[in-house]
């Protein structure tokens, strides 16, 4: 929250203004969709770098015992739109976080990522998608032109211009309105009455949605229950999708890799569930762990060819899961934006003395998983078999997922899960976004 100043107390203090960032994701699991020209591929691997860096941080630091899903690269687009209004220390600290050596390389990397990766190609019987930005500004500042056109042509961000400090509550409606559009009717409140202070300015917001079906659909009559193995050595009872169909399962030394691909589209996209499953019951803290560790772990573990199974279990999971992102930005050393600089001079015009902050990044996600689908290492030498003899596969215990587009590898959302009995909020944090 904002601190408030009295000018009779604080009278060498500037008037401060306040940045709020917003994420609204909702994915749906039931589980692909192309087009021209892919955005490079150096620019989508330092992103990638940057996501794992967040889900590890996140999963160990933050929240190992607990159901997490979350979008890295919801995150990831609107630092970059910080970036893009952002001169000093504190442009050069986020280019730096952000592994890129230009905002041009940001703006690049957004302009293709929009058109490409979030068109919408359920009607090709691909996956239903969604991805918005949005910027709600005071009607007393004015966008510098260059930060405008950025927004326009590269973010596709939707700018609207409203009154935070005579009309909050339909600056509210405005944007729980917004968010409820852009994740079909999901999430239809956001932002409490409330929400808004006396220094809010400025809310830059992201919502994803993603509503895709598998490729080979579970057949509901064969889910049964069985026993999960918890962290702590107790089981629950959960409902288990299986299949007699050969998967597409890579075996490695110490954990399995389960690709379950989504229904494609009249596109080049290909989007993939991938469930990595340690061998031992408690054994996704070390995996995690691992892929802190190892470079391009991800690309260097996804499963190429099918293979027969002979055990296959996968849980049925529901997740719902929100956290506040700055306290983990700044563990990373993400420091600056949210220090009393004025480093954010390339967005608006300021009277002379103002200047802005970050005061909160706020990030909330679903996930479910059926059988229909979803509706949201160094020099060392990995030794991976091809598997020609049948293979179990029995989610039974924690497991970490993603999704991913694999044409440009991109990760979409990053989870783990540990109790597949629950939806998981994260402690303490309210079911919707204050400010």
């Amino acid at each position: 929250m904002a601190p408030i100043f009295h000018s009779s107390i604080f009278k060498n203090i500037k008037p401060m203004h306040n940045l709020f960032f917003i994420f609204f994701f909702f994915l749906f699991i039931h589980a692909k969709a192309g087009f021209n020209p892919f955005p490079p591929q150096h620019l989508i691997n330092s992103q990638t770098s940057v996501s794992t860096t967040l889900a590890t941080h996140l999963l160990s630091k933050k929240q190992p015992d607990s159901n997490v899903v979350f979008s890295p690269i919801s995150i990831h687009v609107v630092l970059s739109m910080l970036a893009a209004g952002s001169k000093g220390p504190t442009h050069k600290q986020l280019l730096d976080f952000l592994k890129a050596n230009t905002t041009d390389d940001l703006n690049s990397l957004y302009s293709l990522f929009v058109p490409f990766i979030f068109a919408d190609y359920a009607r090709n019987r691909g996956p239903q998608l969604s991805f918005a930005n949005g910027v709600w500004a005071d009607k007393t500042l004015s966008f510098k032109p260059s930060f405008k056109q950025v927004l326009d042509t590269n973010y596709e961000a939707a700018c609207n211009e409203v009154d935070f400090q005579n009309k909050g509550v339909e600056v509210v409606n405005e944007v729980n309105s917004w968010a409820k559009k852009h994740t079909n009717g999901v999430i239809e409140q956001v932002l409490p009455v409330d929400a808004l202070k006396k220094f809010t300015s400025l809310v830059f917001a992201n919502a994803i949605y993603f509503k895709g079906v598998w490729s080979q659909k579970f057949n509901r009559a064969k889910t049964k229950e069985s026993d999960f193995h918890l962290l702590d050595g107790n089981k629950v009872r959960v409902p288990f999708m299986t299949s007699k169909e050969e998967q597409f399962v890579e075996r490695y030394d110490d954990f399995k890799v389960l690709g379950l691909p989504y229904l494609e589209g009249q596109d080049k996209r290909r989007f993939t569930m991938y469930i990595f499953l340690p061998h031992a019951k408690d054994g996704l803290r070390s995996l995690v762990k691992k892929i802190s560790s190892t470079s391009d772990f991800f690309d260097r573990h996804i499963p190429c060819d099918e293979s027969p199974v002979r055990k296959f279990l996968i849980p049925k999971f529901k997740i719902s899961f929100g956290f506040e992102a700055s306290d983990t930005l700044k563990e990373l050393g993400l420091v600056l934006p949210f220090s009393e600089v004025d480093d954010f001079t390339e967005m608006v015009d300021l009277s002379v003395g103002e200047f802005f902050n970050v005061s909160g990044i706020h990030h909330k996600s679903f996930v479910e998983v059926n059988e229909e689908g979803t509706e949201a290492a160094a020099a060392t030498i990995v030794l991976k078999e091809k598997l020609c003899m049948p293979v179990d596969f029995v989610a039974d215990h924690p497991f970490l997922f993603i999704i991913r587009e694999d044409m440009t590898r991109t990760l979409l959302f990053i989870g783990q899960v540990i109790d597949p009995s629950v939806p998981s909020v994260s402690p303490g944090l309210p079911d919707h976004v204050e400010l």
